[in-house]
């Protein structure tokens, strides 16, 4: 197997050909504007990737069709792009099956090849480190809608726009819960982090590290594993070993599926168990092993809500198109496709420049989304300063918000229950 590092990366990504104006301003007038989009069809992670590609064709339905029942999304009542006087939207979906170097090659193909105006991805802090660096050497604008690793926007990129909440958010957000949670009677001196060893296990791991030992708490065991593994008996035996009060999971589909069936047949369980997003949140693991894993806290920054809100009438749409609903993944996804369509709308153009000034001023407010942000409005790194997490716990067949306390449908229900 090939091994892809951040230095292939950067040297394949500088040895392709400068493109100084692709030209995507000679398409007619009514040509539909091209998206590309990368994600994992097929592989570990495809359940997901089908999840948010799923979430993306709402979106464009919600774009180029007129829904009056959604008035303060912006596009949502009107047909097309206004501002681009009424093109539809169109996205190119490629599949970069979790491998960064084909999440690599698809993005040059689409750039290139395809003469998309941005591309949204790419699911995989890995594959999304890849892909947006080509987007970055040919001056194409990124949006990363659900990469949550650190680490990608401290690169210096000017092409690189994140409205999802990453791992230093979350990592204070598990750190203030577990201070809550030993104020309330509960031990939460040493946690365990096991993390998947790519860019988002590593990163987010490292984040989540710093929040908990900042704030007093013992990380011990950290243990970083092989997301592709077929077996996890050693890292649950090491856990069930040290015995953490908190163990806290960043894992994809397949390793937290894995990692359930293996800690229930090890007869292990923490007595608090957290299970960063990503595959906790995936709807195959809820079908697949959400019995074993009542009350596990996970991380979610969408909520169905209210009759009648704009997330209560996307999640509607979304079951139309799905037979499902939103998950926390899927919903950052379509937020973060309807936020670049906003900003190539008040852009008037497909120039490249122009949509990277337009999402440099986005401003969007909370009643303008549809997911629970305080709002979409990015920093010089192109950080999303408005994101925002809660807490939820798997209660039956789906996730109820926890906490904070304002935010929470009732209080958490510790310590975790497990197949019990």
């Amino acid at each position: 197997m090939t091994r892809t590092t951040r230095r292939t990366i950067t040297r394949l990504a500088l040895a392709a050909p400068a493109l100084a104006a692709l030209p995507r301003g000679l398409f007619a007038a009514d040509a539909p504007v091209k998206i590309g989009a990368p994600y994992p069809l097929t592989g570990v992670a495809a359940s997901a990737g089908k999840a948010v590609k799923e979430a993306i064709e709402t979106a464009v339905d919600i774009i180029n069709n007129p829904h009056p029942e959604l008035p303060n999304l912006p596009l949502a009542p009107t047909a097309g792009l206004p501002g681009l006087g009424g093109r539809k939207v169109e996205v190119i979906f490629a599949d970069h099956q979790g491998n960064p170097a084909i999440a690599q090659s698809e993005a040059l193909r689409l750039i290139t090849q395809e003469k998309v105006a941005a591309l949204v991805g790419a699911y995989q802090s890995s594959c999304g480190l890849t892909a947006s660096a080509v987007a970055e050497r040919y001056g194409i604008p990124f949006m990363a809608s659900e990469a949550s690793a650190p680490s990608l926007t401290e690169r210096g990129f000017k092409w690189f726009f994140r409205p999802t909440p990453i791992g230093t958010d979350f990592g204070a957000a598990y750190a203030q819960f577990l201070v809550d949670a030993k104020a309330a009677g509960r031990k939460v001196d040493k946690v365990a982090i096991i993390n998947e060893n790519t860019e988002y296990g590593t990163s987010t791991g490292n984040a989540i590290a710093a929040a908990l030992e900042a704030k007093g708490m013992k990380v011990d065991p950290r243990i970083p594993y092989n997301a592709n593994s077929s077996d996890v008996s050693a890292q649950v035996l090491q856990l069930k070993s040290a015995d953490p009060d908190v163990a806290v999971f960043v894992s994809y589909t397949s390793d937290s599926i894995l990692f359930a069936k293996t800690m229930r047949t090890l007869g292990w369980k923490p007595p608090i168990l957290i299970g960063d997003d990503s595959g906790f949140s995936d709807s195959a693991f809820i079908t697949t092993v959400g019995d074993s894993m009542q009350g596990v806290i996970n991380r979610s920054s969408y909520d169905i809500g209210k009759p009648g809100s704009s997330s209560f009438v996307v999640n509607e749409l979304y079951q139309k198109h799905t037979g499902r609903s939103l998950d926390d993944t899927s919903a950052r996804a379509m937020q973060g496709f309807l936020a670049l369509m906003e900003a190539i709308n008040r852009a008037g153009s497909t120039e490249p420049t122009k949509i990277q000034a337009a999402l440099q001023t986005q401003d969007l407010k909370p009643e303008q989304l549809m997911i629970g942000y305080n709002g979409i409005k990015y920093d010089a790194k192109g950080q999303n300063t408005l994101a925002a997490t809660l807490l939820v716990q798997l209660d039956g067949p789906k996730y109820v918000a926890v906490w904070p306390a304002k935010s929470a449908a009732h209080a958490p229900v510790l310590p975790f229950k497990g197949w019990n």
